[in-house]
């Protein structure tokens, strides 16, 4: 029986790292195999993930815990229910506005008469808390 006639190729490191420096001026991982005669289609990838540095073939890696992803709904839904509720307080004032504008009130002199007042802080004189 006759063994393979397929033939192995050995590339050396400063090979290699040259082939990667030439796709880090810009040619293409399929420029450069073909420039160099390079067959496999991983191999030059390989070889740009080990001498390489991150990003140089345009992959991105999301690494995410379920506790996280977890975490990021719930702040999603917390976000949506304050917009809700902010769009209730806002329309509840533009009624109370329109109430108060048919009403005949000064919205003005109303500001100033309830700025007075300092709502919901107590205050004790002679030094007490």
């Amino acid at each position: 029986m006759p063994k393979s006639t397929k033939q192995k190729y050995r590339y050396s490191i400063c090979c290699k790292q040259k082939v990667v420096e030439e796709i880090r001026t810009g040619l293409s991982v399929t420029e450069v195999s073909l420039k160099y005669g390079i067959k496999g289609g991983n191999t030059v990838r390989n070889w740009v993930r080990r001498y390489g540095y991150p990003g140089m073939l345009n992959e991105v890696i999301y690494v995410k815990m379920k506790k996280e992803t977890e975490e990021l709904k719930a702040l999603h839904k917390e976000v949506e229910r304050l917009k809700i509720a902010l769009a209730d307080k806002a329309m509840a004032y533009d009624a109370l506005e329109i109430l108060l504008e048919e009403a005949g009130i000064d919205q003005e002199s109303l500001k100033k008469n309830i700025g007075c007042r300092s709502f919901g802080v107590v205050t004790k004189k002679g030094g007490g808390v």
